[in-house]
């Protein structure tokens, strides 16, 4: 099904490369600032997903963020982003059938390495991708993971999460942990859990719930879906632990990207992007 999708076909992808390379030259590296954007692209639906992955391109040219988390990635997508996005390291959470993906810039991010951590009962192909790099000189694991969907996965999807904060816990005193992806929560699941451990902090929270940013999967703006029924919802999510020692990334702002209608009539994906701007203090 997916093999069969050439992204390449009918996309200028030279046009892509350019403009990434154009607004790179004109943006000195700053030691002192780091940007992450995380959106599911929804590579699970095919219309219109040459036009769709091109405008997902120009998001990531236009803002060049150092660090970019993705789900629902495919693999034909994944190849149309490995040959655009050549400034970025690119590590899928697996090659088949549709899942996450870390972009590292590589004049900014040093990787040293990454692991992938299956969910032991997920139903739907679920993992965890983390990668362990330094910026700056400072330590930072980055993670990303699509939790379980739907309402009715509301158990599984609590089970991935505390596995997920167990391992942002777990991390040397010395990282900063940065988790970000499709969360697919809903906050009377986080209440269950008692809420966040006291060391991990909810960055859209964290900069005083702006109300610009809270809903990132919205029917009723967001009609790629088609949807008879109207829904916001916050389930894309960015959670911080920050380093005890050393130098501190502090979140600073937060933005919803890919709000912007395409030519074909769609939007880039169904949901919105966030784009999250940290200070880096040494």
């Amino acid at each position: 099904m997916f093999s069969s999708v050439d992204l390449t076909d009918s996309l200028s992808g030279s046009s892509v490369t350019a403009t990434v390379k154009e607004v790179e030259r004109g943006l000195q590296e700053d030691d002192s600032t780091l940007s992450l954007i995380t959106w599911n692209i929804d590579g699970l639906d095919l219309s219109n997903l040459q036009e769709r992955a091109r405008g997902v391109c120009s998001y990531i040219a236009l803002y060049s963020p150092d660090v970019v988390f993705l789900q629902e990635v495919v693999p034909p997508y994944l190849n149309y982003l490995q040959k655009r996005a050549v400034s970025y390291t690119i590590i899928p959470g697996n090659t088949e059938a549709y899942f996450t993906a870390i972009m590292l810039k590589k004049s900014r991010v040093r990787v040293l390495k990454h692991e992938i951590t299956p969910f032991p009962t997920t139903s739907m192909m679920r993992n965890l991708l983390e990668v362990h790099a330094t910026v700056s000189g400072n330590e930072l694991c980055f993670m990303t993971s699509h939790l379980e969907s739907t309402k009715t996965h509301a158990e599984e999807r609590l089970n991935q999460l505390k596995l997920v904060l167990k391992k942002m816990s777990e991390m040397p005193a010395s990282t900063t942990v940065i988790f970000g992806g499709d969360t697919n929560l809903r906050d009377k699941e986080v209440a269950k859990l008692g809420g966040l451990p006291s060391n991990i902090l909810d960055i859209w929270e964290f900069l005083g719930k702006p109300e610009h940013c809270h809903y990132t999967w919205d029917t009723s703006q967001n009609t790629n879906l088609n949807a008879r029924y109207k829904c916001k919802l916050r389930f894309d999510r960015l959670l911080l632990r920050a380093a005890s020692t050393g130098g501190q990334i502090i979140p600073q702002s937060l933005d919803l990207i890919g709000l912007e209608k395409l030519d074909c009539g769609k939007f880039p994906s169904d949901h919105w992007g966030l784009l999250c701007n940290f200070d880096v203090v040494l």
